[in-house]
């Protein structure tokens, strides 16, 4: 994990990022669940206007790399009630636990429209589901399992380890070189073109250290944008505890849309963790609560935490906990920024608006009534962000004054360089990114070898 600075609200804090920087990088350690976005999530309509207008590439163009990523990384699961989008590639999930089966119907009953989750799992015999953590096997599908073995083992790539990018080097319009250290040791990479996929809080840290004369600003940074327009989910997280007939225990099975898009109004998809809410989390969760309030300068209360969470552990016994995923927006004073004198730390500046804490309250109000019937708290008052889910620092479209990238996702000003990670995200959508972020880099190695061919047959 990378350590982070993050100043959020005006509160300064340094912690470990839940994100990866091995072979595979975030994906990893993620809970490999990889959701489509839905069309209004890309493309403007009366019916449902996009904040920002859509995205530059329409939700019809994503939909063959939607479908090839969901080949690719075994998507599993059950089609979501209210869609009407075809999924050809879904494929059968493992039968719910009785205790999912009870809260499955329990919800379906109050009106929702509950579903297996897609997840990127092949459940070969034995498969204990590392979700949230590294799988020692090929059970779980990642950047590792589902991108870099199979690219390996066609003897057309090549993978260099222990190996940290430091700037891009080039003159005015191109790359020519890439400056590294593998080991200790400075080494230079060349290459036709770059693509860069540190993710979004790491693609413009490598862009804004790479400043030179003719890069004043840092590499492909003309527009002023490089790190900016930083986004994340808002988490919502409630714990909800079954009947004494149906206990469920941890799973990441069930997940519902129906708060996705209300009067007008954009939250996102409600989805379990996958974890328990038993003594140990509720500890966990009442340090975080002290530790964000005044309360934090007492020490001892640290410790004596354990005596309520005790009480509430035998209370309630183990409970399943949700998340609500809230769409983020862009606002340009929300960024990442170079940590100086910390090389290797991610700094970034994050100030909640009006209009998110607004459509949060709103939100969490929804979220309560879905759950009506059913025993349940959140596990927290304040507004929390979704570390693992940035996106949108180096955002992609067509004018280069309002965006770092074209809709081909090279750089406006360098014709070589390409990203395609989370930080092309114009807008975060209400789902985990994972899905997009392969999807989009299928389509540019798509559009990277169409032109290499081109060239080749001296038609460009």
């Amino acid at each position: 994990p990378s350590q982070m600075k993050a100043q959020v609200h005006g509160r300064e804090t340094t912690f470990f990022a839940p994100l990866g920087s091995a072979v595979g990088g975030s994906s990893v350690f993620y809970a490999a669940t990889l959701e489509r976005p839905e069309r209004h999530d890309l493309d403007d309509c009366a019916a449902r206007p996009h904040p920002t207008g859509g995205w530059p590439v329409s939700y019809d163009n994503f939909r063959p790399y939607f479908e090839q990523a969901e080949q690719m990384y075994h998507i599993c699961g059950e089609v979501d009630p209210l869609s009407d989008e075809a999924l050809a590639n879904l494929r059968p999930p493992p039968p719910l636990s009785a205790g999912d089966v009870s809260m499955k119907e329990r919800l379906a009953a109050r009106g929702l429209h509950p579903y297996r989750l897609h997840s990127a799992v092949r459940y070969v015999e034995g498969c204990r589901e590392f979700f949230g953590a590294k799988c020692p096997r090929d059970c779980k599908m990642d950047g590792r399992s589902a991108g870099v073995e199979p690219a390996l083992a066609t003897g057309k790539a090549a993978l260099l380890d222990r190996c940290e990018v430091r700037a891009l080097r080039g003159r005015s319009g191109r790359v020519t070189h890439i400056e590294a250290v593998r080991d200790g040791k400075p080494i230079t990479l060349r290459g036709t073109r770059v693509v860069l996929a540190a993710g979004a809080l790491s693609s413009p840290r490598v862009l804004l250290a790479s400043k030179a004369k003719h890069w004043p600003d840092g590499c492909g940074n003309d527009s002023g944008l490089v790190g900016r327009n930083l986004m994340f989910h808002l988490n919502e997280m409630i714990a909800v505890w079954p009947t004494k007939a149906a206990q469920i225990g941890p799973s990441k099975s069930l997940g519902f849309r129906d708060l996705y898009y209300v009067a007008g109004q954009r939250f996102g998809m409600v989805q379990a963790m996958g974890i328990d809410v038993s003594y140990g989390e509720i500890v966990h969760y009442l340090k975080l609560l002290i530790d964000r309030s005044p309360l934090r300068r007492i020490k001892p209360l640290q410790e004596l935490v354990r005596i309520p969470a005790m009480i509430a552990a035998r209370l309630f016994g183990s409970a399943k906990v949700f998340v609500g995923l809230m769409e983020d927006l862009p606002y340009t004073g929300n960024r990442v920024v170079l940590s100086e004198g910390y090389a290797d730390t991610i700094r970034v500046e994050y100030q909640f608006s009006a209009e998110v804490l607004a459509r949060r309250r709103v939100f969490r109000r929804l979220i309560r009534r879905a759950f009506a019937g059913h025993r349940r708290m959140f596990l927290g008052f304040q507004p929390e962000l979704n570390f693992g889910h940035p996106c949108g620092t180096l955002r992609f479209g067509h004018d280069p004054a309002q965006s770092v990238l074209t809709p081909d996702c090279r750089a406006h000003e360098v014709e070589n360089l390409y990203v395609t990670d989370a930080s092309i995200f114009p807008t975060s959508f209400g789902v985990n990114p994972s899905l997009m972020i392969a999807a989009n880099a299928l389509r540019v190695a798509d559009l990277i070898a169409d032109e290499a061919e081109r060239r080749r047959d001296g038609t460009e």
